[in-house]
């Protein structure tokens, strides 16, 4: 299943959740380190992610995944 992201959107982190299959934990690891978008505080309860940021980020970690099955195909050779 594809979906489009609107990249003027802002997303809570449910929402990002959902398009990367990811514990929260891991997710605020992962912005903590820097390999996620850093998230951006709108309010005192409420943090969101800018959808451009996350669509780059989904493009970068399918990259990543393409890249390792091709090493594994090139091994198997």
């Amino acid at each position: 299943m594809s979906q489009t992201i609107n990249e003027d959107a802002l997303l809570r982190i449910s929402q990002v959740l959902e398009l990367i299959p990811i514990s929260r934990s891991a997710w605020w690891q992962g912005c903590k380190s820097g390999k996620y978008p850093k998230p951006i505080k709108i309010g005192p309860k409420t943090t969101v992610w800018k959808a451009s940021d996350i669509a780059k980020t989904l493009r970068e970690l399918t990259g990543e995944q393409q890249k390792a099955e091709e090493k594994k195909d090139e091994k198997q050779k």
